[in-house]
């Protein structure tokens, strides 16, 4: 399986493509006004506690307090409290926490104003950037990720991810990171920790020793609120949770962005340093790699898949709806129930390929075709969850219900990406339309649709704005030459110079609109 960074870089913000056999499978945009991205750790402020809520709200410089529950302090609030203000005032210039005594922890069912006054300072992470009208989701319940390892201050607790399955590799861990991991502070061992010897988990685990220390030297005297610790760029905690020896290839168009990616990658794999490569042509790199194309097809309302199906999505302020349509795909199968089977398994994959694109979040219902046959249900289930293995957003599916839906819950934690896929009307009718990208999706999907359905025996004509029916036929391996191709059909196509850019008809032999 081939991986594929791509890295885009303007003067406001860099953007990352991430491929998958070609295939866009995750976008993401790091801006340069976002002083709030997920795991920057700030010294803020306690602006009020609310008993009623049994949370804070905290000042840490964003226009909206952020929000503090009782079960994000952690349960060691009472030490660290202490600790932030002997090393703010420079009482304490000791930071490894080996001598420095621990506190009872709180009572889990506890009350937030018997553990937070106003204007108390308080070491915090932001764990939800801010998203529409709501102000960051922070935690007191500190956590410093590496390649290998997570580190959590004020703990003592050794955990391994889940997702390392064999029993006897998770004890191994265990016992080496017991073996290495300094007093008053708890370690997570993470996935790509499997296997590792424990030279690499102990070079890890110091960096992020540097790390906390280099925070705490800012502690002193520091103003409330102000930002300590900074997570790594988007590109480098990119690399950091989702590299592995199945990536073929990392390009940049940015000299400065290639050598830190490049010096990066250097430091966590070696070997994998020659794949990191600066992209110097003078077409724009998403061109190049195809992802412009993608990025105008994929997102929108509806998104296309092979085989003529198709999907429907629709946002509103509760949840995410996604409905499955088969197209023309049930005039192939032999029968309803393995149209259904086919479509279903289909969508499944695409719909976890745009649930990570979109990175949509919260409360997600996807309404399948329905299925007779239990075996059926249960293989349309277990193919989601497979296929939504790859996805690090944290995420819950629940089995098909009597109706056939299907419940997805998954982790927000950053505003979903959303992109236009609509234009200015050229013809300056004040409207939008749909961008000519996706018209050309619009087209090769109407005909398809047609060639399958009752109007395969006729001979059929597009109707089409001239500018668009010379980018059809332009050059031998034209589009209607693909077509012809793909079908074994040959389409006339007749300019129309009354039509609008982005208008087109499919008609007959008769000369009547079949679509």
């Amino acid at each position: 399986m081939n991986r594929e960074l791509i890295v885009r870089s303007s003067s406001d913000a860099v953007d990352f493509a991430l491929l998958k056999e070609g295939k866009l499978t995750e976008l993401h945009k790091e801006e340069d006004n976002n002083d709030f991205s997920v795991g920057d750790i700030f010294l803020a402020k306690v602006r009020k506690p609310v008993t009623g809520l049994n949370a804070a709200f905290v000042n840490v410089g964003y226009e909206k307090d952020a929000f503090l529950h009782y079960h994000d302090l952690g349960p060691q609030l009472s030490t660290m409290l202490k600790f932030i203000k002997q090393v703010s005032s420079g009482k304490l210039k000791e930071y490894s926490l080996k001598n420095f005594p621990f506190q009872e922890d709180i009572d889990k069912h506890g009350v937030i104003s018997d553990v937070l006054k106003a204007n108390q300072s308080i070491l915090v992470q932001i764990v939800k950037e801010p998203i529409s009208t709501k102000g960051p989701r922070i935690s007191s319940e500190l956590s410093i990720a590496g390649r290998y390892l997570v580190m959590v201050p004020f703990s003592d607790r050794v955990s391994v991810s889940q997702k390392i399955s064999s029993t006897d590799e998770k004890d191994r861990l265990k016992r080496l990171v017991r073996s290495i991991k300094p007093k008053g502070f708890g370690v997570i061992i993470r996935t790509v920790a499997e296997g590792k010897k424990v030279a690499e988990l102990d070079k890890d685990l110091e960096n992020l020793l540097n790390k906390w220390s280099a925070m705490c030297k800012k502690l002193y005297k520091a103003p409330t609120p102000s930002k300590v610790l900074v997570e790594l760029n988007r590109a480098s905690s990119i690399l950091r949770d989702i590299f592995n020896d199945s990536f073929t290839g990392i390009h940049v168009d940015d000299e400065t962005l290639h050598n830190q990616i490049k010096d990066y990658v250097q430091e966590i794999a070696p070997s994998k340093e020659s794949i990191v490569k600066q992209y110097k042509s003078p077409v724009p790199i998403f061109e190049k790699y195809g992802i412009e194309r993608q990025i105008k097809s994929s997102f929108g309302r509806t998104a296309s898949m092979s085989k003529g199906a198709y999907l429907i999505i629709e946002h509103t302020e509760a949840l995410h709806v996604i409905d499955v349509n088969s197209g023309n795909r049930s005039n192939k199968a032999k029968n309803q129930e393995d149209t259904a089977l086919e479509v279903n398994l289909l969508a499944a994959s695409e719909i976890a390929r745009q649930l990570r694109l979109r990175d949509m979040g919260g409360i997600i219902v996807v309404d399948f075709i329905d299925m007779v046959k239990a075996p059926h249900r249960r293989k349309l289930f277990d193919h989601l969850k497979e296929e939504m293995k790859d996805d690090r957003a944290k995420h819950k599916i629940l089995p098909p219900s009597k109706f056939g839906l299907i419940q997805i819950t998954r982790q927000r934690v950053r505003p979903e990406m959303n992109i236009k896929t609509t234009e200015e009307d050229p013809n300056r009718s004040g409207q939008e339309v749909e961008a000519p990208i996706v018209l050309i999706d619009k087209i090769n999907f109407s005909l398809e649709k047609l060639l399958k359905g009752p109007a395969k025996d006729n001979s059929i004509t597009l109707n089409i704005h001239p500018f668009i029916a010379a980018y059809l036929t332009k050059g031998f391996l034209s589009i209607r030459f693909k077509w012809f191709l793909e079908h074994k059909r040959w389409i006339k196509i007749q300019p129309r110079d009354a039509y609008t850019y982005l208008e087109y008809r499919f008609k007959n032999k008769d000369g009547k609109t079949i679509y």
